[in-house]
């Protein structure tokens, strides 16, 4: 399930944490890469960790906290703090499936990647090339959105980022670990939770439909999720 959510950031947002990377030092992406990733990766990141890192980082989760759409989604456990990267020209990441665990830092413990988010924090009118493309069973999709818009998708897709010919491209990545491990269930949810919203909208949330929908929708939360 790919889902675009626009305005994940606010225009100011998205400023306060590009002049927080500003500033920053930027450092090899292979440094948070696997040995095979490693290999395939042509970018630079913002250290894992750093100060800018967990202050520009605060700033998305705060945002992702509000978002309904981004929750309903993901159905979150536990979110990685944000990771930053950057390609100049001529950089690029080869097709790649990201890494099943993350360690989660200063936590002494380990999340389960169950959900990829990529949010954009350069216009794409600031670079050509850039796209990130994700594979799944319905073909390949080719993503660039404005900046602070974001796209979630499964781990488990084979992605990868395509060469830059001009300009600069920033983002913000991160990984959750879902309460819904399996792609297809989340997706039921996802939708199920979509038809409840649209039904509210024009019925009562007493009636017998909406009651209905709802029961089975918290009903498969608590039957699917794992905690």
């Amino acid at each position: 399930m790919l889902v675009q959510i626009p305005d994940v950031l606010k225009p100011e947002e998205v400023a306060a944490v590009r002049n927080i990377l500003e500033q920053s030092a930027w450092v090899d992406g292979k440094e948070t890469a696997g040995e095979q990733a490693a290999s395939a990766k042509h970018n630079l990141q913002i250290r894992e960790g750093s100060k800018a890192a967990m202050e520009a980082g605060d700033i998305i989760l705060r945002a992702l906290g509000r978002n309904p759409t981004f929750n309903s989604a993901a159905l979150p456990l536990r979110v990685l703090p944000p990771l930053f990267n950057r390609y100049d020209a001529g950089m690029k990441f080869h097709a790649h499936v990201d890494g099943a665990i993350r360690a989660i830092p200063g936590a002494g413990m380990r999340m389960r990647a169950d959900v990829s988010t990529t949010l954009f924090l350069s216009p794409p009118e600031d670079y050509d090339g850039g796209e990130l493309v994700i594979v799944d069973t319905y073909g390949s999709h080719t993503v660039k959105l404005p900046a602070g818009h974001a796209i979630v998708y499964p781990s488990t897709s084979l992605h990868s980022v395509t060469e830059i010919t001009r300009g600069s491209r920033w983002a913000s990545f991160f990984w959750t670990q879902s309460m819904i491990k399996d792609d297809g269930r989340r997706a039921l949810l996802f939708d199920l939770d979509a038809a409840i919203r649209d039904v509210r909208s024009v019925l009562p949330d007493d009636q017998p439909g909406v009651l209905g929908l709802s029961s089975h929708y918290h009903n498969l939360l608590r039957h699917w999720a794992e905690l």
